[in-house]
């Protein structure tokens, strides 16, 4: 069997550094040089650039299916992150919350496990492969979000919540990884693309089903059928889902190639270490990216303040339509949609434009592609998410509820060019790491998350809904209108002086 070096492999030359330094369970996936390869013939890598087993080389039928699949999975999650919006009054009467406070944790705290859960799944998935992962952790949200149903008291259903939150949080740490597995720079914008929608979605789709279950059956069902989801979720996976880390197939050969030739001596990239000591340095990565990544923090930081805007909304959204319009329960879930039209819109002209404009400007830069060219879709987003909330906030309450939707889906387009823009931009620079990566990312971003629909009541209670907005719109500005500009000036500098960073 050849043992050449693949140059479409996940980990592109700059790569190998990295590998060297950190003794992690990523470098797997990093290729030795062909000198080595000549030096050790016990070396299992791919067979040549075209070897039909590198998930860069599947079809792109194969790819697709794989990639839906995930997104499936990445999709549930945040279902249930949100779904319970529209019944949180029911739930506190039941359960006996008497605070603000406590009615919005049972919301956020799901987001809270947000931040513990990848730390843990982005770089396990790196040592044992993305399938297994994501179905594991999928199971153990299915059992813990189905107890949530018959909780008994609020501290059981913050137990449980929170639990569950863990396990959902798996697909988010992994997903984008396991997007850099598969795709190429040039493929990668649409593929992460149909990722993002999944995050998205899955807080609009959530509340909408939410606001008929509160009005027409009890709360606890609102979790029970986002169980029977997850159910046909894993059945799905179980058939569609393919394992697409380089690291975890290349073991897999070796493991075959040992079984039949009887050579104990073959051996994959990775560094021959125990088990509790590779564990340790993968959960330290994400945190060590995250304090020594200007790239990671930077866009952890944007990332995670969209995301707190947005669950912001999500939580707020019920008070606007059913006490300010005076709207039912489930037809105030309706209002949901405007976020999801506002998603479906952006995708759509991020998938017609963001890989054309990508490949327009490698062209221009003598036909190499550089991370920097997906800076046009955060710039872009940035702008549009800023008109967006500024509508948003003084329609309410002033206008026909038409105008604030409109604010909603104009916020909602410019966030998923925000997000598309920033994962592709982390996960081209750090593919041999990506998860790590997304991981350091996700922590910060689910903090957000948990925490600003906590204070949201009491901002809109002080500035009012006009005011209360359009101090999320200044900051939307003074982050995301200068950070394009700077990491296009300055980002392949900051990649330079990076040992985990591609290239």
């Amino acid at each position: 069997m050849s043992k050449m070096s693949d140059k479409n492999s996940s980990a592109p030359e700059g790569e190998k550094e990295a590998g060297d330094l950190e003794a992690g369970p990523t470098a797997i996936s990093s290729e030795p040089s062909l000198d080595d390869v000549d030096r050790d013939p016990n070396l299992i890598t791919w067979d040549g650039p075209k070897d039909p087993e590198n998930p860069k080389n599947w079809p792109k039928g194969l790819r697709w299916k794989n990639t839906w699949t995930i997104s499936l999975f990445v999709f549930i999650s945040p279902v249930s992150s949100s779904m319970i919006a529209p019944a949180m009054d029911d739930l506190a009467k039941s359960l006996g919350m008497h605070t603000e406070i406590e009615i919005y944790l049972s919301l956020s705290i799901f987001i809270l496990a947000y931040a513990i859960g990848p730390i843990f799944f982005g770089p396990a998935s790196e040592l044992y492969g993305r399938v297994r992962l994501l179905q594991v952790s999928n199971l153990w949200y299915l059992a813990w979000n189905l107890g949530c149903g018959f909780a008994t008291t609020k501290g059981q259903l913050f137990t449980f919540r929170f639990l569950a939150g863990i396990g959902g949080s798996a697909p988010l740490a992994i997903g984008g990884g396991a997007i850099s597995d598969m795709w190429m720079a040039e493929e990668r914008g649409k593929a992460m693309g149909v990722y993002t929608l999944g995050p998205l979605l899955g807080p609009v789709v959530g509340p909408i089903a939410g606001g008929f279950i509160a009005e027409y059956s009890t709360w606890r069902w609102v979790f029970w059928s986002t169980s029977a989801a997850a159910v046909a979720v894993q059945i799905v996976g179980f058939f569609w889902l393919q394992e697409c880390h380089p690291g975890t197939l290349l073991r897999k050969r070796r493991d075959c190639l040992a079984k039949a030739t009887g050579n104990e001596n073959l051996h994959t990239a990775d560094k021959v270490e125990t088990l509790g000591y590779k564990l340790l340095h993968a959960f330290g990565r994400p945190v060590k990216m995250f304090t020594t990544q200007p790239i990671v923090f930077c866009m952890a930081i944007y990332m995670a303040y969209l995301f707190g805007i947005t669950y912001l909304m999500f939580a707020t959204f019920p008070t606007i339509w059913t006490v300010v319009y005076h709207e039912s329960p489930g037809i105030g879930g309706l209002n949901y949609l405007s976020i999801a039209i506002g998603s479906f819109i952006g995708l759509f002209f991020n998938l017609k434009l963001v890989d054309r404009i990508y490949k327009g400007l490698k062209a221009r830069n003598n036909d190499v592609g550089k991370p920097e060219f997906r800076m046009p879709s955060l710039a872009v987003g940035s702008v549009i998410s800023t008109i967006g909330l500024f509508w948003y906030g003084w329609s309410i309450g002033n206008t026909h509820w038409i105008m604030p939707n409109i604010g909603a889906l104009i916020f909602s387009m410019g966030i998923i060019s925000c997000l598309q823009g920033m994962q592709t931009y982390i996960v081209d620079s750090y593919q041999t790491y990506a998860a790590s990566a997304m991981a350091a990312c996700a922590v910060l971003r689910s903090l957000c998350g948990f925490g600003f629909p906590l204070f949201a009541p009491y901002m809109y209670n002080s500035l009012g809904y006009g005011w209360g907005t359009s101090l999320l719109a200044f900051t939307t500005m003074a982050i995301g209108w200068g950070a394009p500009l700077a990491f296009w000036h300055f980002g392949p500098r900051l990649r330079a002086m990076s040992r985990y960073a591609s290239g």
